[in-house]
């Protein structure tokens, strides 16, 4: 409730997360806010000439290129874009999370092996991996899922590292030593309580590092596969409509723009709250 409150305080901060609940209840309860299916082409969808309606009458956001509601393609396509920025970004904490603190424990061969390991994997650009490995499999929600959280993970890993470093060589940690404690007790009592703050800043932070590099995958076309609408691909769809139906792109852009940012600062209040030594460094 402590960090609640700090968060409300903030106007940024408070900002982000009335959007991020707006975008979260609008994907919930897409079903019945929508007034029509996302894949239904609909009759009086497009204009005599078979263009694109603009926003306005009966189509909040207009139609599309097959003359389906964009409202409800926008809706739906913020179920997909959310659950990959969740889940990728869980799987990507969680990886990165245990690999940085094992690293950072056991030191050694062991912890440098898993550290080097980190550096291969962070000499990759991670949109040209993420691109090479979703080429390689069939594209799909869990698919895309799965493969950002691949390409995500090393910079959780390393910070997670540095600071696991920092903590074993406390006096508290000695001191439980001394008594006798086992490295699972240490580390499970002692460590990763002290890690949980940088771990809900980065999970914060990298959801809008996901959203956005989900739309890139599906914009690319080898992200979630159409008909299933997700942001990424309803730009995609509409991209060579730019110039006579702005809004297919621009929508759907802002959108993104409006949740990556919201996530952000949640995120960059977070740090402030959970870690004193960064308040006021913005």
């Amino acid at each position: 409730m402590r960090v609640l409150r700090e968060l409300v305080r903030r106007p940024s901060a408070l900002f982000g997360l009335i959007v991020v609940v707006i975008v979260l209840l609008a994907a919930i309860f897409a079903p019945w806010i929508a007034h029509f299916s996302p894949d239904d082409q609909l009759a009086d969808g497009l204009s005599l000439e078979g263009a694109p309606l603009p926003p306005g009458g009966g189509h909040l956001f207009g139609t599309d290129t097959l003359g389906r509601d964009l409202f409800a393609r926008v809706l739906f396509g913020a179920r997909t874009s959310l659950i990959i920025g969740l889940v990728a970004n869980g799987v990507a904490v969680a990886i990165g999370l245990l690999v940085g603190l094992l690293a950072g424990y056991l030191r050694g061969t062991a912890g440098n092996l898993l550290m080097r390991f980190t550096d291969l994997m962070m000499a990759f650009p991670a949109l040209l991996l993420a691109i090479a490995l979703a080429a390689l499999l069939k594209p799909s929600l869990w698919i895309v899922a799965m493969v950002i959280a691949l390409v995500n993970w090393v910079q959780v890993a390393r910070i997670v590292y540095t600071e696991t470093r920092g903590l074993v060589e406390r006096d508290f940690i000695l001191a439980e030593r001394s008594l006798g404690a086992g490295n699972s007790r240490i580390i499970v009592f002692h460590i990763l309580p002290h890690l949980m703050p940088t771990a809900i800043v980065w999970g914060t932070l990298g959801i809008a590092t996901t959203v956005l590099l989900e739309a890139t995958l599906s914009f690319l076309g080898i992200g979630v596969q159409p008909p299933q609408p997700s942001w990424g691909n309803i730009i995609f769809e509409s991209q060579s409509y730019f110039e006579d139906a702005p809004w297919l792109v621009f929508i759907p852009g802002a959108i993104i723009l409006a949740t990556a940012l919201s996530f952000n600062l949640i995120g960059d209040a977070l740090r402030d709250i959970l870690d004193p030594t960064q308040r006021g460094r913005l």
